[in-house]
């Protein structure tokens, strides 16, 4: 979810962006879904919306007795959250702690999910140790957070009578082979990642801030080079002690970069709402991500070092520096800071301030699906997976705060 935007400021008129209030232009829907199809690379993306469908556009659904707007920010989250809680599920089998109280809740939500664990994957649990002695037990929390804050977002949907989201019929991808996985159909890819680990430096940099278009370094480059499984494919991928090892640290960058998403995506959106209540819903929520960041970002920090790891099914080779040494290193470097350093916020002639980045609001929902996209998540995914979930961020990002 992490983006690049330009942000609305105070005292530079040359980077303002509109306000929520101001009207802008946009597209048809079909143009516009057609235009990021194509940009993804996805066939038949000149068929109409029907076609992809097969039902009405989300546009037109029930709202309820809540503003359009803010039951299209809810459906986008509800969605971005089965999202989360599909990997969190494919990581929880392999790595997390193997009791059944994560397992029986998707179950009750997630039709033919198995209701026991799978009792992990021993090899892959071993090597997330090293980034922290309690990852099992932080992987088995961040997977329940977000099944109740799907569960939860559309419930509120339905009570208020509008439309709630369901992505189960897109519930085709593949699971891993090896030891703890279940058999059983998913929504994301953890084996084709390219994890954008600028999030890393984003955090700790004092002068620069995407809201104001500024790019920082990934903390991993060769994470962003190519495509990197993040659990064991197979069991033959735990046979290489140094390979298994490289696909946890890949994970632990990984379980950043979702996050961070979250983290922004929540306060985006909520400068967009309108309801009090719904309001409440989404700093609520958005809060618990937050958590969930720094939990990550502390971790991250510790993964073993390693040098030119080939992955034996593809070629794709990763490194994992030591980030406490150039280019990084120093003060605002050093891998046990996880807390934001102060940056430039609104304008850049005001003070520095620790703040959550980015939080510009204009085309956060779809920013968000471009990230995910280009992570790697949705690859295998059907094009009209692709066309729903963009008509949910087109409907998100089309939301406009009544006064």
């Amino acid at each position: 979810m992490n983006k690049e935007i330009s942000s609305l400021t105070v005292l530079e008129p040359e980077t303002t962006q509109p306000t929520n209030d101001e009207p802008t232009a946009y597209p048809s829907r079909e143009i516009r879904r057609r235009s990021f199809l194509k940009g993804l690379g996805v066939a038949g993306a000149a068929l109409s919306a029907s076609a992809y469908l097969g039902t009405k556009a989300v546009a037109e659904e029930r709202s309820g007795s809540l503003t359009k707007g803010d039951a299209a920010i809810l459906r986008f989250l509800a969605a971005a959250e089965i999202i989360e809680s599909d990997l969190w599920l494919q990581y929880q089998e392999l790595g997390g702690t193997q009791d059944d109280e994560v397992s029986k809740l998707a179950s009750k939500l997630i039709p033919g999910y198995p209701a026991q664990p799978t009792g992990g994957n021993p090899v892959y649990m071993q090597d997330l140790l090293p980034l922290d002695g309690d990852m099992s037990q932080y992987i088995h929390d961040n997977t329940e957070d977000e099944l109740t804050h799907e569960v939860f977002i559309n419930a509120y949907l339905k009570s208020k009578g509008a439309d709630t989201v369901n992505l189960d019929r897109f519930r085709t991808l593949p699971s891993s082979k090896a030891i703890g996985a279940n058999q059983f159909g998913r929504l994301t890819n953890l084996t084709q990642l390219t994890v954008d680990t600028s999030w890393w430096t984003r955090y700790r940099s004092r002068s620069k801030n995407p809201d104001f278009g500024d790019t920082l370094a990934p903390a991993i480059p060769s994470l962003a080079v190519g495509q990197h499984t993040a659990i064991p494919r197979t069991d033959a991928d735990t046979s290489d002690a140094n390979f298994i090892q490289a696909v946890a640290n890949t994970a632990g960058f990984h379980f950043g970069f979702i996050e961070q998403g979250g983290t922004s995506l929540y306060p985006e959106l909520a400068q967009r709402v309108t309801n009090v209540e719904v309001l409440r819903i989404v700093l609520s929520i958005g809060g618990t991500e937050i958590c969930h960041f720094q939990t990550w970002h502390d971790k991250a920090g510790n993964a073993p070092q390693l040098n030119n790891v080939i992955d034996p099914v593809t070629g794709v080779s990763v490194t994992f520096p030591d980030l406490n040494s150039p280019p990084f290193g120093g003060e605002d470097f050093q891998t046990n800071l996880i807390m934001p350093e102060p940056t430039v916020f609104l304008s850049r002639q005001f003070p520095r301030c620790s703040v959550i980045r980015p939080t510009a609001t204009k085309g956060a929902a779809m920013g968000a699906v471009k990230a995910l996209t280009g992570d790697g998540l949705f690859i295998g995914q059907s094009a009209e997976f692709f066309a729903f979930l963009q008509d949910l961020a087109e409907d998100a990002d089309e939301a406009q705060r009544d006064r």
